[in-house]
């Protein structure tokens, strides 16, 4: 690695790009050579810069050719997974991630970004500085690039429509990002494809707003139709007198506004949906997101809504990422109402802070699956290897270094949360709800990371934080069935799966009953043995109401010798299931319910795999035992 010193025949502010430098191989000598001083000398002007120059330390590079980043021809060799320069208009957090995927295959980024220090400029594989709303500029950029996308929408739309017609491959097209930067057309689009929306209608002057109030009612949602995101460009008037204060906050009618019909939602709803370049369409698990002063603060994954409304919610998504143009992830955002309806909110041409749980929670990220898809390649896989995730986004808290304190020591607590995952996006200045960084916890169930969450945002350490959370609820009606249910307790001990054991009374303690059954899924619980003799309605009226498996134990009683246990359990209606093993066989329990979770778990499947080895070694060694001293002597010993 080379320092490179200023020199008095480098003026302090010149800018070079990193086509300006080529060097010789590290292990040619100690003095390697640059030949950068006799370009700048020669040439009576440089290219537009990239990087500004302040003594950077420069990576030697095992070649003595100048840097190209020029797009390479489809008639050149594929070495790896693509030859094609991705160009993406924006540097911030989501071209740093994007980077980020990239580098994993090592897939060329280059970045056009106005500040010579954003978030991806350190690792992205280009970064040229200047404006992505700047038509020469973005024109320039493109031409270093195979394909163009963005990472912000509010990017020169003109300029992109003159390059398509060029024929530069743009993705997303630019209609689809003229469509998304205005949110009323964005209305009007979707309106005109059958997508369900708000009520809204253009407002031009007071008198319009009045109209609109009189026609939708009050509260009254008042937007700005561009450069709206994260807080900005939303005002609410809660009466006809605040109309005026709205209007202006917003910067008046001469910025554009449009009104949007308020909407009780319950939840606000989100889906992150990939489009390839054949018009493939993969849609991610739907999210539930959570803000606060309009900006996204916690992302739950999945959102805990009915198979319905999820159905319904990637139905409406799949739809209006279909009625536009380009290849791309797309984020929808979405409200469902009390009544179960799922409305439109708005949609992202990129990917969006609702799909960062991606990264850990999915088999695709949403930033690999951006980059699969403007490449042409195949998309991946977009299902959850976890079963539950929580994103937490990194908000300033306060201004300057105090805001860098704070987030350091919730960094430092996020670290001793197992599960958890931090990301920094390196923003050098701190202002109060700005996204600095967010951080992910994946998890077993929602209920553990979201009570791993809660224990982060204390300041003070919590148990919780180190607590096992069982895997295995064993229950049962009465004291006096543990003799039996112990036998299930000390399987799973013996194979290592967390439990836990409790006196659950279908008919002394039906409240707990209930409360037990609604609420394990979400503490963690995968499976329920239920023990219960006599009438035994224990693990039938649990399985009733939980969606996990429950097996059950018919107990032996003192009348019926158990009969009237085992032919309660089987006996359950058809679509109300439940496991049972023979009367008083706990043992089988707590070994059927470790071959359960073995079906996603190798370990548990290898130590099950060697507890049948075990014990027909055992059975061997009795065998041989009984051939070798005889019966007698066997039972005498």
């Amino acid at each position: 690695m080379l320092l490179l010193q200023q020199t008095t025949l480098v003026p302090k502010f010149l800018l070079f790009s990193k086509s300006d430098f080529s060097f010789k191989p590290c292990s040619s000598s100690l003095s390697t050579r640059l030949s950068f001083m006799d370009k700048y000398t020669k040439s009576s002007s440089l290219k537009q810069s990239h990087k500004q120059f302040q003594s950077p330390v420069l990576a030697c590079q095992a070649s003595t050719d100048t840097h190209d980043t020029s797009f390479r021809k489809d008639d050149l060799p594929v070495h790896g997974v693509s030859e094609v320069i991705v160009g993406v208009l924006g540097g911030g957090q989501l071209g740093r991630m994007l980077c980020q995927a990239a580098s994993e295959m090592a897939i060329k980024v280059m970045v056009l970004d106005p500040l010579t220090n954003c978030p991806a400029s350190a690792i992205a594989y280009d970064h040229m500085v200047g404006s992505f709303d700047d038509s020469a500029t973005v024109q320039e950029f493109a031409k270093r690039c195979g394909v163009l996308t963005v990472e912000i929408e509010h990017v020169d739309a003109a300029t992109m429509e003159k390059l398509e017609q060029q024929g530069v491959d743009c993705q997303p097209k630019a209609s689809t990002i003229r469509i998304i930067q205005d949110k009323y057309l964005q209305k009007v689009h979707f309106s005109r494809h059958g997508i369900p929306l708000p009520d809204f209608m253009q407002i031009d002057d007071l008198e319009g707003a009045k109209r609109a109030g009189d026609l939708f009612g009050y509260p009254l949602m008042l937007k700005s139709k561009r450069l709206a995101y994260d807080g900005r460009g939303n005002a609410v008037a809660k009466s006809e007198e605040e109309l005026s204060s709205a209007v202006n906050a917003l910067g008046g009618f001469d910025r554009g506004l449009y009104v949007e019909k308020w909407t009780p939602f319950v939840k606000e709803l989100a889906v992150i949906v990939a489009r390839g370049r054949d018009n493939s369409i993969s849609c991610y698990p739907v999210v539930e997101t959570i803000h606060k002063e309009n900006i996204c603060h916690v992302v739950k994954a999945p959102a805990d809504i009915p198979w319905k409304i999820r159905k319904l919610a990637t139905d409406v998504a799949h739809k209006a990422v279909s009625s536009l143009e380009g290849a791309g992830v797309f984020a929808v955002e979405l409200f469902l109402t009390k009544d179960g309806q799922i409305l439109l909110n708005e949609v992202a041409p990129r990917p969006h802070n609702s799909g960062h749980h991606t990264i850990e929670s999915c088999y695709t990220s949403q930033f690999e699956q951006h980059l699969r898809a403007v490449l042409g390649l195949p998309l991946g896989d977009p299902s959850m290897k976890t079963p539950a995730a929580i994103t937490y986004n990194l908000l300033g808290e306060d201004e300057g270094e105090p805001g860098f304190h704070l987030a350091h020591q919730l960094i430092g607590r996020a670290l001793n949360i197992q599960g958890a995952s931090v990301h920094w996006y390196d923003k050098p200045e701190m202002r109060k709800q700005r996204k600095m960084g967010h951080i992910t916890i994946a998890g077993p169930s929602m209920g553990i990371v979201e009570a791993q969450l809660k224990s982060m945002l204390k300041e003070e350490g919590s148990e919780s934080q180190t607590a096992v959370t069982p895997r295995v609820g064993i229950i049962m009606g009465s004291d006096s069935d543990l003799p039996i249910m112990k036998d299930a307790a000390r399987i799973l001990t013996v194979f290592g799966v967390p439990h836990e054991v409790r006196i659950v009374s279908a008919h002394r303690t039906p409240e707990m009953m209930f409360s037990y059954a609604l609420s394990a899924q979400d503490q963690g619980i995968q499976i329920i043995i239920a023990g219960a003799g006599g009438a035994a309605h224990l693990p039938g009226m649990v399985a009733s109401l939980t969606p996990l498996p429950v097996i059950g134990v018919p107990v032996r009683a003192s009348a019926l010798d158990g009969m009237d246990s085992l032919l309660s359990i089987v006996q359950m209606p058809r679509g109300v299931p439940v496991a049972t093993v023979a009367i008083n066989n706990a043992t089988n329990a707590g070994l059927l319910a470790v071959r359960m979770l073995g079906v996603g778990d190798t370990d548990l499947l290898a130590r099950m795999s060697q507890y049948q080895e075990d014990t027909r070694d055992d059975v061997l060694k009795k065998a041989e035992k009984l051939q070798t001293d005889g019966w007698e002597t066997y039972l005498n010993p």
